[in-house]
């Protein structure tokens, strides 16, 4: 038995699959609960040094899954911008992502919008400064100058809206409310764009 567990080759793995794991482990147990060994078991490798082939340090395996995360959200966003040239129709396309990635990909939306990633990476953009969260600001801006939003200041409307959906995410994230994020999202989205639209 044991000759057979040395003579099986190491699992061929990519670097995604290392990044996958990581994710999940950071949502679940937050990144200084999960160690490499865990991260290793996770992508069922032999080794940590078949991690040591891709990535340094745990920190590494942490900034490149912020900066494949917030790089997929802004082309998201880009992708939303240009088909819709309206305020309202712009974001409620990116609730809509924000709502969908909750049921199907929660471990995303926890690393990306309610994980402290300052706390272990504290050389790091800050969220609300990184090019998707500033292309945001932009689509506030232009509604805001085109009569569709309130005339508030910019971060006013941006903390109006938002956080109505991220604290409607956190709980479904924490469980706290019963159903899936799909079901609460029409609902949230009006009360969302209640607080900032132009009456």
């Amino acid at each position: 038995m044991e000759q057979e567990i040395e003579n099986t080759p190491n699992k061929i793995v990519n670097q995604d699959e290392i990044l996958q794991a990581a994710l999940k482990l950071f949502a679940e147990k937050g990144y200084f609960n999960t160690s490499l060994a865990d991260i290793k078991e996770a992508a069922g490798l032999k080794s940590i040094s078949v991690i040591y082939q891709f990535f340094k340090t745990k920190q590494a395996i942490a900034i490149a899954l912020r900066e494949n995360i917030l790089d997929s959200f802004s082309i998201s966003i880009d992708d939303i911008r240009r088909r819709n040239r309206k305020a309202a129709d712009q974001l409620r396309e990116i609730v809509d992502l924000l709502f969908r990635l909750t049921d199907e990909a929660p471990e995303i939306i926890q690393f990306m919008l309610f994980i402290k990633t300052s706390d272990f990476l504290p050389e790091q953009t800050a969220l609300f400064e990184t090019a998707a969260f500033n292309k945001i600001r932009k689509i506030l801006q232009a509604g805001i100058k085109d009569g569709e939003i309130r005339a508030l200041e910019p971060a006013l409307a941006y903390s109006y809206f938002f956080g109505i959906v991220l604290q409607v995410l956190a709980m479904v994230l924490n469980k706290d409310l019963p159903k899936t994020a799909d079901s609460y999202q029409t609902q949230v989205w009006m009360a969302a764009w209640g607080s900032i639209v132009k009456k």
